[in-house]
């Protein structure tokens, strides 16, 4: 008896026991029943047509609270999470406020990272303060720091970015998970820098995943989305009951969603799809470039730190390296002043200077006068040399010819 070298492999209906690439390309995108299609519509329809008073089709009755396009989107987003629910909405802050909303109340308390992506700290600070939320910065690379920070009763939220933004730390998320578990808060994590396929947060602990969709998941620089990810099973805070009567994390964020309305139009649904089918072949490709442009940069001469999970000088490499299946595509650097910085940015020509991140084009930020202008100031200010690059998909010879030049 021979054995099959391609053996079948065992797919139930939502591609649970599939891999990343096949689950991204096939969960929740199944030919249009209509025209056997092979990518979903994109239903650029406001309203339906009942069949009698109440009499919907599908369930769809008005496009705030569901469409078809953006269905298969937040399925999608489910199977590459690993979640029990998907949701999409309209920006990544826009799915940061409503889960936020979903799950706190005035006189609870947050604790954060302490250098977190500067429009979270803005989310934190400026509007969910006034609010009566208060936060607490934390350096979440250390566990018991963040556990030092949790106030009992009061914490209700974990928030961890990891990899964070613009400094590239790692929070250990198995360590995290059990912290705020013991707390009865949640833990939620951006993934964002890391994508699903390479690190999947839910299976680690997490309760909870946020996404901007505009970096890598939409991938091309051309839509604005965001989402949020509930794991299986996952609760409100202990002691709140949700808005529909009761305490699943999936019920309440669903309230929310359509009770707030920023969701994830139709067309902008279809692309952020369309960026999620190509995800695994474009990490693969933004990590090999990041990889090489790292250890570039440790050699040259005008770049006195260079920060990339993947590089052994990296304080948390072996966190990183256990919870992750590969280091991503973002690297910064300092130069050792903030002019030989800002020059540095002004001078490439392959690398172009915008904000934003995860496109396939390669892209070089200030963040203290940019991304992060709004921390200046403030624990979370960055250091005013560093240089963020995003690595895009480009030939990487041509890469590292462009940041020579620069840095000359």
């Amino acid at each position: 008896m021979t054995t099959d070298p391609f053996p079948t492999p065992d797919l139930d209906h939502d591609w649970a026991t599939a891999g990343f690439a096949t689950r991204a390309i096939h969960a929740g995108q199944d030919p249009d029943a209509a025209t056997g299609a092979v990518v979903p519509p994109i239903y650029q329809v406001s309203t339906y047509k009942q069949d009698g008073v109440g009499g919907l089709r599908g369930g769809y009755e008005y496009s705030r609270s569901a469409n078809p396009t953006r269905a298969a989107l937040e399925e999608a987003l489910r199977a590459a999470e690993g979640g029990s629910a998907g949701f999409a909405f309209a920006s990544g802050l826009a799915a940061e406020d409503t889960l936020l909303r979903a799950v706190l109340r005035p006189g609870d308390h947050v604790v954060a990272p302490d250098d977190a992506y500067g429009g979270t700290y803005r989310l934190f600070a400026r509007v969910l303060g006034p609010w009566g939320v208060e936060h607490t910065p934390v350096n979440l690379s250390d566990p018991d720091a963040v556990l030092a920070a949790i106030q009992p009763g009061r914490t209700k939220v974990v928030w961890a970015e990891t990899p964070t933004n613009p400094l590239l730390g790692i929070a250990d998320i198995a360590a995290l998970a059990a912290h705020a578990r013991s707390a009865g808060a949640l833990l939620v994590v951006d993934n964002t820098f890391a994508t699903p396929y390479l690190q999947q947060p839910l299976a680690l602990g997490a309760d909870a995943v946020v996404h901007s969709t505009t970096k890598y998941i939409g991938g091309h620089s051309d839509v604005v989305g965001g989402a949020v990810v509930v794991a299986d099973g996952a609760q409100l805070p202990v002691g709140l009951v949700g808005p529909t009567g009761t305490t699943a994390l999936a019920d309440a964020v669903g309230f929310h969603q359509n009770a707030s309305g920023a969701v994830a139009g139709p067309f902008d649904s279809w692309l952020t799809l369309r960026g999620l089918r190509t995800l695994a072949v474009r990490m693969d490709r933004h990590q090999a470039n990041a990889a090489a442009v790292a250890e570039f940069l440790t050699t040259h001469p005008r770049v006195t730190q260079v920060i990339y999970p993947g590089l052994p000088s990296h304080p948390d490499h072996e966190v990183a390296a256990r919870q992750m299946s590969g280091f991503g595509g973002m690297v910064a650097f300092r130069t050792g002043s903030e002019q030989t910085a800002l020059e540095v940015c002004g001078r490439t020509r392959v690398f172009t200077l915008a904000e934003s991140l995860g496109g396939v084009e390669s892209l070089i930020e200030h963040p203290g006068k940019m991304t992060h202008g709004s921390v200046l100031g403030t624990v979370l200010e960055v250091p005013d040399d560093l240089v963020r690059l995003s690595v895009g998909i480009e030939d990487v010879a041509d890469l590292l010819a462009d940041l020579e030049k620069a840095l000359r």
